[in-house]
């Protein structure tokens, strides 16, 4: 997936969240998540985002959490407001007028539940402006034995696990890249100064790219390059920021 956010129509998104989500599992920064999110009314309740489940509400409320049923209902985690940039004003302003506010509010409060592997099932409640309700937007609910409260409910669809790909021999690296046929697809990362044009994929079968490369014991950061663009590996949902800030996909080799 591609690893810089694009716009989206006259404003660029603004979400301040990826400092305190964990960088694995679904793929947070990509166009498709914030394309995504972009597109999610504020009453459409919880929606499902690969193996994650972006909870929201609306802006209009002062403040909204999500509080498990897996963690007790111990913690609270707070909704963000997802704001937009508004295109940037060239026209000088005016002594004594105020500065216009640069953000816009999208309406969309959210917060992104990154699921535990082998969960089948969601049950939680909201704290809405203090008060701790069902979620309004969810049809589904589960009334609990032990509290005799009814909680909120999702049903988690059944994903067969696939054969995971980034999964090494012994001293090296495996490098596997899905794209169209006939193209031309590199690799580069920490391990080789992040050349570009140093380390080929070689397709085999058809639209398959691959790569064994012999690495020494370390940790390691690594993109794909194909067609000018950068892409993180969607098949290992490990994740870590460069020294340069960037975010890329890492592996640690014994």
């Amino acid at each position: 997936m591609k690893t810089k956010p694009r716009a989206a129509g006259p404003f660029a998104v603004v979400v301040f969240m990826f400092l305190a989500l964990p960088l694995m599992g679904a793929d947070l920064e990509s166009p498709e998540f914030f394309d995504r999110l972009l597109t999610l009314p504020a009453t459409a309740g919880p929606h499902i985002f690969e193996d994650a489940v972006i909870f929201t509400a609306s802006s209009g409320y002062r403040r909204v959490g999500v509080a498990l049923a897996a963690e007790g209902f111990a913690q609270v985690h707070w909704m963000r407001q997802l704001l937009l940039i508004q295109d940037p004003q060239d026209a000088p302003i005016p002594p004594g007028k105020k500065v216009p506010d640069p953000y816009k509010d999208s309406g969309l409060l959210f917060y992104v539940y990154q699921v535990p592997e082998g969960l089948e099932e969601i049950e939680y409640r909201l704290v809405i402006n203090g008060l701790w309700t069902t979620d309004p937007a969810n049809p589904g609910s589960r009334r609990s034995e032990v509290s005799g409260l009814t909680n909120s409910l999702i049903i988690l669809p059944h994903v067969e696990k696939s054969l995971i790909l980034h999964e090494n021999p012994k001293g090296g690296m495996y490098f596997s890249f899905k794209g169209p046929p006939g193209e031309l697809v590199t690799v580069a990362g920490s391990f080789n100064g992040w050349d570009p044009f140093m380390y080929e994929l070689r397709e085999y079968p058809e639209g398959t790219y691959t790569l064994s490369l012999p690495l020494p014991p370390g940790t390691y950061q690594y993109l794909f390059f194909h067609r000018g663009e950068r892409f993180l590996d969607p098949y290992n949902f490990r994740r870590a920021y460069t020294r340069e800030g960037n975010i890329a996909s890492e592996v640690v080799i014994d």
